[in-house]
């Protein structure tokens, strides 16, 4: 599939029926693989076979379509997680454990955010935040002697800052740690991360991948570009004998190409169980069929959408790459050419009532904790995704108290703008 372009990938990769086999990827709806004998089934215990005995583990409906994505993002392996919080979860706590340290941008989904300043924190894992933006000294100055990893969202939820990805990524690699990219928003459509240094990439495939609201999910992929024996000492967990899988040491069994996402399956996915459903897998792939397609629709909407607020008197502020009076437009056309998505982020005059009266006017647009889908939905992030964070951590975050997030869907947009407009009025 490497030389297929993206739209065939998204169709066709990851599975190929053999001679009477179904053309749709199967869902495999069990919980457990039978085995002829116990000789069989410890090959799988030892990792000296590959093969499916408990889905909590892996199941073929999953790695047919984690093959899909793994193809689509240009990566060597990649694993479905129950969601995309799961999804960033694992990709980090599979390097970092008590006493490591992580360099993440401010600019990232509250919930994220959350996850790295309180919930890590009590993992004995630490969290320095910098701005996108940062100079050079501000960003040299954030790593320590135990960082091991660094991490942003390629578009952020819901600020709608365009990360720097190649900057990133030559400061983490001069530290000897990989970047890990959420790479939601664009998708491997608009956006492809690896290519631009990323080592890990992360999606909650809730989002745009899935793009009908039916089935929470995340995924991570490996680049499989990281050395990670080359900076043994700050890698452990892969780098040196795993006891509970009798001594195995991953970075040399399954190599740069599959020992992260090895790991990851075997200790992480074994230990806590955020899998993602067989069920879900199979309405992720049906959404991932259309992707190429969608994605260029709801740039188109959203482009749309962002314009008509820029010249509206009652929009302070406006926040979309795709505009070209944006500060990350140029960054945009550099990772982004075709557009990143259709998510538009604008400041109401009045704060957060303004938000607020503005959004139970609306009759098309949905007020949903949700974005990225067929439908349009908006939402007030400080009252709701962002409610834990502080006013000085929103500000920080690019995130005002006025600041509505839409999310436009595949509606016809002059029937969007519409809509505003009366919402406005």
């Amino acid at each position: 599939m490497d030389n297929y372009r993206m739209d065939t990938k998204c169709v066709q990769a990851g599975y190929t029926p053999g001679n009477g086999e179904p053309r749709q990827i199967p869902i495999i709806q069990s919980t457990t693989f039978k085995y002829a004998t116990s000789e069989d089934m410890g090959k799988l215990f030892d990792l000296e076979a590959s093969g499916y005995f408990y889905t909590r583990l892996q199941n073929p409906t999953n790695d047919y379509v984690a093959a899909k994505i793994a193809a689509m993002e240009g990566g060597t392996a990649a694993m479905l997680t129950s969601s995309g919080q799961a999804a960033n979860f694992m990709a980090l706590f599979n390097i970092c454990e008590c006493g490591a340290h992580i360099v993440a941008s401010a600019s990232i989904y509250g919930g994220t955010f959350n996850l790295l300043a309180v919930t890590m924190a009590k993992m004995g894992i630490e969290v320095t935040f910098v701005s996108p933006d940062c100079t050079d000294e501000e960003l040299e100055g954030a790593f320590k002697e135990n960082t091991r990893a660094v991490f942003g969202e390629s578009i952020a939820n819901p600020a709608l800052t365009v990360f720097d990805i190649e900057r990133f990524a030559k400061a983490a690699h001069a530290h000897g740690v990989p970047l890990v990219v959420d790479n939601t928003f664009p998708t491997p459509v608009n956006c492809r991360p690896i290519e631009w240094g990323a080592d890990i990439v992360t999606h909650s495939t809730t989002k745009y991948m899935d793009g009908h609201g039916a089935a929470v999910g995340g995924v991570i992929v490996d680049s499989g570009n990281f050395d990670w024996l080359s900076h043994a000492d700050k890698f452990p967990g892969l780098c040196t004998p795993d006891e509970s899988y009798h001594g195995i040491i991953y970075a040399e069994k399954f190599g740069k190409e599959g020992a992260f996402i090895t790991k990851c399956t075997s200790q992480l996915m074994r230990d806590l169980g955020c899998i993602q459903s067989p069920q879900n897998a199979f309405l992720l792939n049906l959404g991932l069929e259309s992707l190429h397609v969608r994605m260029a629709r709801h740039v188109e909407n959203g482009l749309a959408v962002a314009e008509f607020l820029e010249k509206h008197p009652k929009v302070k502020q406006v926040n979309y790459p795709g505009l070209a009076s944006d500060p990350y437009y140029e960054r945009l056309q550099k990772y982004m050419p075709n557009g990143g998505c259709g998510v538009v982020s604008f400041e109401i005059e009045g704060g957060r009532k303004g938000a607020e009266a503005f959004m139970k006017k609306l009759k098309l647009a949905a007020i949903e904790t949700h974005v990225a889908d067929a439908r349009t939905c908006c939402l007030n992030p400080a009252t709701s995704t962002h409610r834990q964070m502080t006013e000085e951590q929103l500000l920080e975050a690019g995130i005002p108290a006025g600041l509505v997030r839409i999310s436009c869907g595949l509606e016809d947009k002059r029937d969007l703008i519409a809509d505003l407009e009366q919402a406005l009025a």
